[in-house]
């Protein structure tokens, strides 16, 4: 059975055992951190940032190390890297982008070497550009292209550029152990702990190490709780947040394997698109929640359903691949296609319709750019085969 998070309302004499063990676990955490960046090489630190509750106590954690050392100690840089989709659920997006803002902004002014980034999907791999252009259904368990386009491949990139630069760079992940069993499992398995490096899986200069992968939920909220964020202001929208949609962040997914937290079946603030889950719970928990912008999210969650139905009806879809090959299962079932080419344009519309209705930009005109020239491809590619078809078949 799927779980709300735990947030601590009060620290009452109860519960002093749970507060000594955050207490614990947050000491012993800051004791690595301090450990790693005092170590004697220049390699930068990348943070994972998704705005999240774990990846904010990382950086909390990190920037606190930071601000405690002297600046003649501070010598290697440290990047904050969220990652946008271009679809993410819109008061998670709003969350990240104003902290990351506030985070920039801090630490210019504490003379910290921390520089905020944000990653995004190349146009041509955008969630719009797949479905609407190319005419992939929306993401199942089975098809889940989305991860490596959208989220994988930008962080990675400038993982990359970065080891290129530097010859080496250390990642800083906010995964734990108590997430989940299939988490855990995956930790256990690389040797991933709160006190050990490891190689990056596909980037062999990367090191990675996850600082909080011993701490319960509840040592992460009450850290939190107990402590304002250095670069200013308070936890309290991030708990707001959680309150009202009963959900946790889908992580910076930096692997194939970190994928299967991105659309599981748990609450999680993630795209708002996704379709990988048969109900998006976190944002049905904020339209119950008598959220200010019930109406935004009740129009996405509609237009999110719809592209469900429109990916279970084969009618929906082409009888050959966008290479013009039709394919067999050994059951004899034939595996559908795209979207047709007037679903596709369907689905533009809607979403136009969309964009007007709750006010925001859903699509970018380079996007848009992107989807014309798809289709005007596809349609000449049509027409090609058509002629061939006729050119070959034989004449009644």
């Amino acid at each position: 059975m799927n779980k709300k998070p735990v947030l601590p309302k009060t620290i009452s004499s109860g519960s002093d055992e749970i507060v000594l063990r955050a207490i614990k676990c947050f000491n012993t955490a800051i004791g690595v951190i301090r450990k790693e960046y005092t170590r004697q090489h220049n390699a930068p630190w990348v943070v994972a940032y998704s705005g999240g509750k774990d990846s904010t106590l990382l950086l909390q954690m990190t920037w606190e190390v930071l601000a405690s050392l002297p600046s003649s100690a501070r010598h290697r840089k440290v990047y904050v890297v969220g990652n946008d989709t271009l679809v993410e659920s819109p008061l998670v997006i709003r969350h990240m982008r104003s902290s990351l803002k506030k985070i920039s902004e801090a630490a210019t002014a504490s003379n910290l070497p921390i520089e905020t980034k944000i990653t995004t999907p190349n146009v041509d791999q955008t969630f719009w550009v797949n479905v609407i252009g190319r005419g992939y259904i929306p993401p199942t368990r089975n098809f889940r292209w989305c991860t490596d386009r959208m989220k994988i491949i930008p962080t990675n990139r400038l993982l990359e550029r970065l080891t290129r630069s530097h010859r080496r760079a250390v990642l800083l992940v906010g995964t734990r152990k108590s997430e989940s069993t299939n988490r855990r499992r995956s930790m256990e398995k690389h040797g991933t702990s709160g006190t050990t490096m490891n190689r990056h899986s596909t980037i062999p200069a990367c090191r990675m190490f996850a600082p909080i992968a011993e701490f319960q939920d509840e040592d992460v909220w009450i850290t939190l709780i107990q402590r304002k964020p250095p670069w200013g202001g308070t936890h309290r929208n991030l708990i707001t947040l959680y309150r009202n949609a009963g959900g946790g962040e889908c992580p910076l997914v930096l692997t194939k394997e970190d994928a299967p937290s991105c659309g599981t079946t748990s609450p999680r603030f993630g795209c708002w698109t996704c379709t990988v889950v048969s109900k998006d719970r976190s944002l049905r928990g904020l339209i119950d929640s008598g959220h200010d912008d019930t109406g935004f999210f009740e129009a996405l969650y509609d237009f999110r359903e719809w592209l469900v139905e429109l990916r279970e009806n084969d009618s929906t879809r082409q009888r050959v691949r966008r290479n013009g090959i039709s394919k067999v299962r050994a059951d004899g079932t034939l595996v559908l296609g795209p979207f047709t080419l007037d679903v596709r344009k369907q689905i533009l519309n809607r979403l136009k319709e969309l964009e007007q209705y709750v006010g925001e930009c859903l699509i970018t005109e380079p996007e848009l750019e992107f989807i014309y020239d798809i289709w005007r491809r596809d349609e000449v590619t049509q027409l090609c085969r058509d002629e061939l078809h006729n050119a070959v078949s034989p004449k009644s």
